[in-house]
């Protein structure tokens, strides 16, 4: 695989998302479908007939088909499992949409299963592929923001009319898997694994509709990490403060624009892409590579958000029936 080729992806799932990240990526001509599978075959017809590629009446002839360079696997999070592993079975690279899978145990085998077959696999948390939120993080860690005596990742959203899904207790819907783990995402990226967590959780219908996880870390330092799927207003940013500079985020999770201000009111500032396109050019660069794991989304951040969000899940009593 040249460097200078475009770079084949098999998309597993036809959805919202997958089409989104379609449209972002195809342009650029670093990207094309060469193959497409959905469990409802004419939406698997319609997605190849706009986006490229030839659908397959099966996921694992979609995977094996010539030329794929790698799996795209954007189904529903309970899904996630199954596909990803057909997909590595078939020593295919795989780029895998969060939540990763739907509990910690699943997320475990999965990448036990990667490493057992020498294949490369990410979690496609597009966020943490974006120099927004690594910029974030650097001037974190270079200590320009202080004492830290705030921070709060926000993810509450109209999530319920963006997909059936996210409403469907069949498919892991609710809050947490599908934009908690965003704001979790954020928070942990930034501090590292809590020492404890808590969480309080509103549900009904078998899922999870609005949470309030606070991640308590030593020195009593806390964070919070909001997350909601019945907003009327999006509400999707990251507010931190320290004793020396603070930050206001908007749309944390695909932001293009960072500014944070010191205790002076001196500014400094970041503007790039916020697209999924670093996510696609990034892993794709891994996987020419040769490596197997990604460095911007580790199996160890994979895990640690798959735990604490197992956390969650345990303190608000929310257990899927097919669990």
């Amino acid at each position: 695989m040249k460097e200078n080729e475009t770079f084949n992806w098999c998309f597993i799932g036809c959805g919202t998302l997958a089409k989104v990240v379609a449209e972002q990526i195809i342009p650029s001509g670093r990207h094309r479908i060469v193959s497409v599978y959905t469990r409802r075959e004419e939406a698997g017809e319609a997605f190849a007939k706009e986006y490229g590629g030839k659908a397959y009446a099966s996921a694992k002839e979609a995977v094996n088909a010539d030329g794929v360079d790698a799996v795209y696997v954007v189904t529903p999070h309970r899904s996630h499992a199954e596909y990803t592993r057909i997909a590595l079975e078939s020593g295919k690279p795989v780029l895998c949409e969060k939540a990763f899978t739907v509990n910690s145990k699943d997320a475990g085998e999965v990448i036990a299963f990667a490493k057992k077959n020498n294949v490369y696999l990410a979690e496609a948390m597009w966020t943490w592929f974006s120099p927004i939120a690594r910029q974030v993080k650097k001037w974190l860690d270079d200590g320009e923001f202080g004492d830290i005596t705030e921070c709060i990742a926000d993810m509450r959203t109209d999530a319920m009319n963006y997909a059936k899904r996210v409403t469907d207790p069949e498919a892991a819907g609710g809050a947490l898997l599908d934009v908690g783990v965003y704001s979790i995402y954020y928070i942990y990226k930034l501090f590292g694994k809590p020492e404890s967590v808590s969480c309080r959780g509103v549900l009904s219908d078998g899922i999870d509709w609005e949470d309030e996880i606070t991640l308590n870390y030593k020195g009593g330092k806390s964070y919070k990490a909001l997350a909601s799927v019945r907003e009327k207003d999006n509400v999707t940013n990251l507010k931190m403060s320290g004793s020396r500079a603070s930050i206001y985020l908007p749309e944390l999770q695909y932001a293009s624009h960072a500014e944070f201000t010191d205790e002076t009111g001196k500014k400094k500032e970041i503007t790039a892409d916020g697209s999924y396109l670093n996510e696609f050019d990034i892993v794709s660069g891994e996987i020419r590579q040769g490596l197997k794991e990604s460095g911007f989304v580790s199996f160890e951040d994979t895990l640690a958000v798959m735990d604490i969000m197992d956390e969650c899940r345990k303190q608000i009593g929310l257990k899927y029936s097919f669990e």
